[in-house]
């Protein structure tokens, strides 16, 4: 269970790594990065981000990518929420494959 703190502090990294993400995409034409869901740990330590792309083909290679480059977007992170946060959480990103479960539902159902 998640305190009130630890889901205000998720809905402001999530939104500040949606920004990141969408400045950082118009150097890459076509794809679209969407951070799903942010889940902080108890500590707020840790924050995992979870990410969906499009088109999904090139979503394993974007996040090794991000995942490489994680310690400059926390740098930026931090810039953006350093007066809100006393430490900046260390980021881990997951691919959030949800949408392309939804997809293959919605195609098993329609047959």
């Amino acid at each position: 269970m998640e305190t009130t703190r630890q889901e205000k502090i998720n809905r402001l990294l999530q939104k500040e790594l949606s920004e990141i993400f969408l400045l950082d995409a118009k150097h890459i034409p076509g794809v679209l990065i969407t951070v799903s869901t942010v889940r902080v740990s108890p500590d707020l330590g840790l924050a995992k981000a979870y990410l969906s792309f499009f088109p999904t083909a090139k979503g394993q290679e974007l996040l090794t990518a991000i995942k490489a480059n994680a310690k400059t977007i926390r740098y930026d992170l931090g810039k953006r929420v350093g007066k809100q946060l006393r430490v900046v959480p260390e980021l881990a990103f997951y691919l959030d494959d949800s949408l392309d479960y939804v997809e293959n539902i919605n195609n098993l159902l329609k047959d």
